[in-house]
């Protein structure tokens, strides 16, 4: 079974309707300044690990994913769907260079 990451990274991909790998993926993961985004796109990466202890150890943990989506278009769809996730929550949005930014915090 694929790891959780890569279970999210899909299901992003599905959102946008794009391939998981090569130049058509829109779905980016912690990705570095040098790279050429096509939009409507997400960005994401780890933003925590939330670790329940029990009996001197781990007993269980969540990870949150900081997920922005970056589209030119402002009355966007895809808002909607990422909502759809089970403990996602929106956080803020905003504008730069023309393009409209969504952030979301997601444990998944």
């Amino acid at each position: 079974m694929a790891n959780r990451r890569e279970l999210l990274h899909k299901r992003l991909c599905d959102i946008l309707q794009c391939s998981t790998m090569g130049l058509e993926c829109r779905c980016y993961f912690q990705p570095p300044e040098s790279v050429k985004m096509y939009y409507p796109a997400i960005v994401y990466g780890l933003d925590d690990i939330e670790s329940i202890y029990a009996d001197n150890g781990v007993y269980s943990s969540k990870r949150k994913y900081s997920i922005t989506l970056i589209d030119r278009n402002p009355d966007t769809n895809y808002i909607e769907e990422i909502l759809k996730f089970p403990l996602c929550e929106f956080d803020r949005s905003y504008q730069k260079d023309n393009l409209n930014h969504y952030v979301f915090n997601l444990f998944f």
